[in-house]
């Protein structure tokens, strides 16, 4: 079915493009997520992600599956979209100092919608988000892909190209990493 879809997409078959929206929207929406933590963000970034597959599938060549290569892309425009958020707060207060309109800041969004969540949960997610971004890229990309998103070292080494042995160390270093940055933010609140 894979190779179907492949085929009717590289001949710009509108109904091939349907099916592959339909069976991996989810999954994707769900990766972008897991990255910007943003539901509309989320939801632009998948969007880019299905254009982008769209006008790119002549360049896929196929030695990884179609959902790999698809989460390849998610993850670089996620990425690409915390770098753009993160320019853009850099030089906020320069374009603060020469706008004369007040900018808006959008409150932050909430971690969950699902009411019997305490705040207390709530503060804990967000301080673990927080810690996550501190991490090096690779390392945040592997610890996301593993806790987040459930995915195996296997699934990970596919999706970043590189080695298992290299996602069992990214992954031994982020954990040691969160370790860290977790214990002194406690020793230091607490």
């Amino acid at each position: 079915m894979e190779s179907d879809i492949i085929h009717g997409l590289k001949n710009g078959d509108a109904e091939s493009f349907k099916t592959l929206v339909e069976k991996y929207q989810d999954r994707i929406r769900n990766v972008c997520y897991s990255f910007t933590r943003n539901r509309e963000d989320a939801e632009d970034v998948a969007q880019e992600v299905f254009i982008e597959v769209y006008h790119s599938i002549r360049n896929f060549r196929g030695d990884a599956k179609l959902a790999t290569w698809i989460n390849r892309i998610a993850i670089n425009r996620s990425l690409d979209m915390i770098r753009m958020r993160q320019r853009k707060k850099r030089f906020a207060p320069l374009r603060s100092l020469f706008s004369h309109e007040d900018t808006p800041v959008d409150p932050p969004a909430p971690l969950s919608n699902m009411p019997d969540h305490s705040l207390e949960q709530e503060e804990r997610a967000r301080i673990l988000h927080q810690a996550v971004n501190t991490l090096v890229e690779n390392q945040r990309i592997a610890i996301t892909l593993s806790k987040y998103q459930d995915y195996g070292n296997a699934e990970i080494a596919e999706i970043m190209g590189i080695t298992i042995s290299a996602v069992v160390s990214l992954l031994h270093r982020a954990k040691k990493n969160l370790h860290h940055r977790l214990y002194k933010y406690y020793k230091k609140n607490l």
